[in-house]
């Protein structure tokens, strides 16, 4: 009796040990990641005890807050140019920047049938409206015009696009019905490589410049071991990495 409760007891002092070091630290996420964040910070925590709490938003925007001193320790972006930057302008940890994802883009509707393999449908051009993302603030908004121009499109759907502050309102707007189509992250309508409702064109990667996703760790959370934690999970761990891949994301090595 007595070893089991001094074994309870040295249990307990272990986890209170444990909690004391644990630390909460704020992260930056662009919104085409949404899923695979929350997934990913829920595993890491589940690993260390400490927590990721984490904000969405368009790159373009979540640079701003970035630049005007928010909170953020760690920036998930949605390519690699705005990372870039940020670091150029000393506001990164040193060394710090890598790729944690290649993006795909995709052309979708929640109509089952309505999206064909090839992305005729925008051809035919008989939608009323098309989602797309906010180029200057969005990366994949940025792709889809690069889609349209090389088909010869953007002109011809100019008057018909609906545009959104991020790529999950691009989603939103074909979600609800409130445009027929929309360009939008393979990811948000994939999981373990499967589309999971409607109808898709995965756009080829060569009507579009790559999407690569840059992580980097910024100023608040220079000497923070946590931060360097999750960011080390995020660019090694197998179990970040199948995470990152069930969402239709590449790695690059």
């Amino acid at each position: 009796m007595k070893k089991l409760c001094l074994a309870i007891m040295v249990a307990f002092f272990l986890a209170i040990g444990v909690n004391a070091q644990a630390e909460e630290f704020q992260v930056a996420v662009a919104a085409n990641f949404t899923k695979p964040a929350e997934d990913i910070a829920k595993a890491f925590e589940k690993k260390t005890g400490h927590k990721a709490i984490l904000t969405f938003g368009p790159t373009g925007g979540l640079a701003t807050q970035i630049r005007q001193e928010g909170p953020f320790a760690v920036f998930l972006a949605a390519d690699s140019a705005t990372p870039e930057k940020l670091e150029n302008e000393k506001l990164t940890k040193p060394g710090s920047r890598f790729t944690y994802a290649k993006g795909a883009l995709a052309l979708w509707s929640k109509t089952e049938g309505y999206v064909d393999a090839k992305g005729d449908v925008l051809k035919k051009n008989k939608f009323k409206k098309l989602g797309v993302a906010d180029p200057k603030l969005a990366p994949y908004g940025k792709a889809a015009y690069e889609v349209l121009a090389k088909l010869g499109l953007d002109k011809k759907v100019e008057s018909k696009i609906v545009t959104g502050n991020n790529i999950t309102q691009a989603f939103q707007f074909a979600e609800t019905g409130n445009a027929e189509l929309a360009f939008i992250a393979w990811s948000q309508v994939c999981k373990d490589g499967k589309l999971t409702s409607g109808s898709v064109w995965n756009v080829p990667a060569d009507l579009y410049s790559p999407i690569l996703q840059d992580l980097v760790i910024l100023k608040p959370g220079l000497k923070s071991k946590a931060v360097q934690a999750f960011a080390d999970y995020v660019k090694s761990d197998p179990e970040a990495e199948k995470i990152i891949l069930s969402y239709g994301y590449e790695l690059q090595k």
